[in-house]
Formats: structure tokens, C-alpha cells, sequence
């Protein structure tokens, strides 16, 4: 009986994370475009005679191939499919950030070609240099968008009413945004939301009023999960605050 092998060749793709497998070889998790999150077996690839390992780097958009089916799938070539320099050191963190949203909300095997070009540009745009803060929260909006948890920033909870620049908002996960005062722990600003919806975060409100809206929705998807560079950026930050 022939064994009914799968096999691609040259799928857009990006490396998630990658770790040691056995002497010389990796287990890669990509995001393919085509045909969602998986891991690859790259053998072969460690080592100072490895012809891919400057090719396999993150945040460079890559042409994969791959034969084998399931989780045993076996990388057969990657080349670059642009010459981009590195990702700047000042946004590696957040970069890595991204990464680890794909790598704990996405579901193996789900293709979802929107949320990989939004990706593809976010890591653009920051090795190009656009605005950090801006960059992050326009990708976690979009993020639980595609992911079917996407926030109705239109309208309040309950009552339908149109979000108002000018009042303040509660919002509460799985429900929605309530009506509250300005003075309230977590009040967010209308002007806010009505910013965010239409992607031109501009001022200091904008951006933590968003910070905060977008790190609930995303908590309440990770489910208790830890994000370990939310965690590193904070040790970061206290060891820059006692130094």
C-alpha cells in the first residue's frame, strides 16, 4: 500500500520559536499563511556546517517546504523570501511579544491568512521604525478580531446606546463596555474607544486607555496563561527603576 505523503513547497511563513532537537537538529513552530500554525522537524540545521541556520531566523518572512503529515511533518528547504536587515534591538522584545500571542491563542493547522498579513506588516512596520505602543495594541485589536473574540467598540453592553467621546466606560470581559464616571478605577475614556476602533491611537490617553481595554481581552483568551515576555518586560523595567 503507497503511503499517502503530503508535501508543500514554498509556503509564506515566519519561525514562532524554535528548540533543540537531538545533536543538530530543531523543532520549528511556524505560521504559515496557508496552512495556519505547525511544527517542522529541520534537520540537520545546528552547527557551523548548517546551510540554513542564517536562514532560519525570526521575524524574516520565509518559503518553507515540507513533506509528512500531522505533527511529524519534516522540513525539506526554506530560503528567504526578502533580504530585510535584523529586527532593531529596541523592539525584539515586542516582537517576541507577538510571537507569543501567535504561539498561545492560535489553533494548529487553522489557516487564518488575514491575521498573517497583519503579522507580516506589524514586524515591517516596526523594523522600519513606526511607533511601538501603536504597533502592539492595532495587532492585539486585530488579533482577537481573527480570533472570533473581537470587541464591539461602537456601542455600550445591555443598552445599544453609540459610545459617546465625551463620557467614560467600564468594560468587562465577555460583556462588553458599561457607562461609569470619569472618576472610577479603570474608567476609559469614549474618545478612546472611538480611536481604537478606527486604528489612530494618537495621544498618552489613547494608548493606555487601550493598553489596558486590550490586556483584559486578552487575558480572559489566555485563560490564567502567563505571558513569559510580559513577565521579562516587567523585570526589565523594576531592575531599570532600583538601577
Amino acid at each position: 500500500m503507497t503511503r499517502n505523503v503530503r508535501r508543500i513547497q514554498l509556503a509564506p511563513a515566519y519561525i514562532l520559536h524554535h528548540r533543540p532537537y537531538r545533536d543538530t537538529s530543531r523543532i520549528l513552530e511556524v505560521i504559515t499563511r496557508d496552512h495556519g500554525r505547525l511544527s517542522l522537524f529541520a534537520r540537520g540545521v545546528r552547527g557551523p556546517k548548517a546551510k540554513l541556520a542564517a536562514v532560519l531566523q525570526p521575524f524574516q518572512l520565509l518559503l518553507l517546504s515540507w513533506s509528512g503529515r500531522g505533527e511529524a511533518a519534516q522540513l525539506t528547504g526554506a530560503e528567504s523570501a526578502d533580504h530585510n536587515p535584523p529586527m532593531p534591538a529596541v523592539c525584539l522584545m515586542a516582537s517576541f511579544y507577538l510571537n507569543e500571542l501567535l504561539m498561545k491563542l492560535t489553533t494548529r493547522h487553522d489557516p487564518l491568512p488575514a491575521l498573517f498579513d497583519d503579522y507580516r506588516a506589524t514586524v515591517e512596520g516596526l523594523r522600519q521604525g513606526l511607533l511601538l505602543e501603536p504597533s502592539l495594541r492595532i495587532f492585539e485589536k486585530r488579533l482577537l478580531d481573527a480570533l472570533g473574540y473581537g470587541l464591539d467598540l461602537a456601542t455600550q453592553a445591555q443598552t445599544g446606546k453609540p459610545i459617546e467621546p465625551g463620557e467614560y466606560y467600564h468594560f468587562r470581559p465577555a460583556q462588553g463596555l458599561f457607562p461609569t464616571v470619569a472618576e472610577a478605577a479603570g474608567a476609559l475614556s469614549g474618545r478612546s474607544l472611538i480611536r481604537l476602533a478606527s486604528e489612530q491611537l494618537e495621544s498618552g490617553r489613547d494608548l493606555e486607555d487601550a493598553r489596558r481595554l486590550l490586556q483584559a481581552a486578552l487575558a480572559q483568551c489566555l485563560e490564567g496563561r502567563e505571558l513569559t515576555t510580559r513577565a521579562v518586560a516587567k523585570a526589565v523595567a523594576r531592575r531599570g527603576v532600583t538601577h
